[in-house]
């Protein structure tokens, strides 16, 4: 059984958001806890588990993401790196269509090597700035809102590109704040610097302290900035220590979200882990 990591939102390596994904033959998916295991042993902010469905008219593959603590609705880097891999190995061609918790998502690659992902697009509402937020975050908000169930963030814009860079918030203090966790984020300090907005993601809650690259934050990051920016094509600067970029293409109720990926590590999983999942059907 491959498995293999891949940095997302970047095209070199050591950047952007390391994923675990690992394909796997079926019939049906390993055992839940066993899926947890390896998800844990990862120890990466996700990890994708991929499975054919070759008897579907609706969708090509089956795909699951698991953070070391649970398993979560959506995951854009995730869906890139999965979507990679299946290109890079000629497993799949052209575009791929993924059955997941969000519905079908669908990847398509181009011939640049970029990949461009079709999600739902986030639904945002305004709320009052939550009592002790701007404590836990270490900034002072400008504006808050909710970002619907399958996101699960609350969005926090900040006042500037230097604030969302120099956050070191109370981890333990954000946990309450979001059932996911907390979108920081600013209009690009120079307008020609080849990206737009400016990000950092905090997830506590699900045992990741900070996100490197959130493709599934930017369905709710394209139509914010795209109402305020007045275009519907934007590029987002995730500034955390590994740095990436995601383009966004708002189209209404879907989000189009494009980025390169790079496998890093390639190898497989012992007889002995296989075994782990007791009626692991996955091989």
């Amino acid at each position: 059984m491959r498995i293999r990591i891949v940095d997302a939102f970047t095209d070199r390596p050591f950047a952007g958001n390391p994923a675990g994904v690992v394909l796997l033959n079926g019939p049906s998916f390993p055992d839940q806890h066993w899926l947890q295991q390896v998800a844990a042993q990862v120890n990466l902010s996700e990890t994708a588990f991929a499975l054919p469905l070759p008897d579907s008219d609706e969708a090509d593959w089956a795909l699951r993401w698991l953070t070391p603590a649970t398993e979560v609705d959506m995951c854009g880097h995730a869906t890139l790196a999965t979507a990679h891999v299946l290109h890079s190995t000629g497993t799949a061609t052209g575009t791929v269509r993924f059955a997941t918790r969000s519905g079908v998502l669908t990847t398509t690659a181009s011939a640049d090597g970029s990949i461009t992902m079709d999600f739902p697009t986030a639904p945002l509402t305004a709320v009052p700035v939550p009592p002790g937020l701007a404590t836990a975050l270490g900034a002072e908000p400008v504006s808050t809102y909710e970002t619907g169930s399958q996101v699960g963030d609350l969005l926090v814009e900040v006042a500037d590109e230097r604030t969302v860079r120099e956050l070191s918030p109370d981890l333990a203090a954000l946990i309450r704040f979001g059932s996911r966790g907390v979108i920081a984020t600013a209009r690009a300090e120079d307008p020609d610097g080849g990206y737009d907005f400016a990000t950092r993601c905090f997830f506590p809650g699900v045992g990741i302290d900070e996100d490197p690259v959130t493709g599934s934050a930017h369905t709710a990051l394209a139509p914010f900035w795209s109402e305020r920016l007045g275009r519907d094509e934007l590029t987002g600067l995730q500034g955390s220590a590994r740095t990436g970029f995601v383009r966004t293409a708002l189209r209404g109720d879907r989000t189009l979200l494009t980025g390169r990926a790079v496998t890093v590590i390639d190898g497989e999983l012992t007889e002995a882990a296989r075994a782990g999942g007791e009626g692991a059907s996955g091989g």
